[in-house]
């Protein structure tokens, strides 16, 4: 028997059985040399599943962030509007729109006319009344200073320095 017998796992009478190529030994290499490309395949397709759901998880949640900031401005926007109808309301009020008419000079008017398609005129047309003087605006009362008092508009608050006992601190 020879070393290379041995080796092979034969002994004198067995060595010509294993006469069809590789022993036990490699086929074992064969085999592990058939499994990794399948081994790097599944790890791959596994690291490009996580990739992708972590790329899918930061859309969702850069979209979850634009539309809590779009609902936001949205609240922020509606105030705004309803704000502008209440403004919008006021100054259509009936008593707000005589008062500025008023205001303007304006008068009601008579009955109403109509001219007719064939140019007759409807109604007995009269001149509006005119409008009372507009009374001025209520006077402030003069104001009296006595020589021995400043005038109110030159006093004014002076911050105390830091330091002071007068701050407070």
């Amino acid at each position: 028997m020879t070393k290379r017998g041995l080796l092979r796992g034969g002994g004198g009478a067995g060595a010509g059985q294993g006469g069809f190529g590789q022993s036990t030994s490699g086929q074992s290499t064969s085999g592990q040399a058939a499994r990794m490309p399948f081994v790097l395949l599944v790890v791959a397709l596994l690291g490009g599943g996580l990739i992708s759901l972590l790329l899918l998880n930061s859309a969702l949640n850069q979209g979850s962030f634009q539309l809590s900031k779009l609902k936001k401005e949205t609240t922020v926007l509606r105030d705004e509007q309803q704000e502008l109808q209440r403004d919008v309301d006021g100054y259509s009020a009936p008593d707000a729109l005589q008062r500025r008419a008023h205001e303007l000079g304006l008068v009601p008017g008579g009955s109403p006319v109509f001219i007719g398609p064939d140019g007759k005129v409807a109604g007995t047309p009269t001149a509006a009344d005119t409008p009372p003087p507009p009374s001025p605006p209520p006077a402030a009362p003069p104001v009296s200073q006595s020589p021995a008092a400043p005038p109110a508009a030159s006093i004014s608050p002076t911050p105390s320095p830091a330091g002071s006992p007068s701050s407070g601190r």
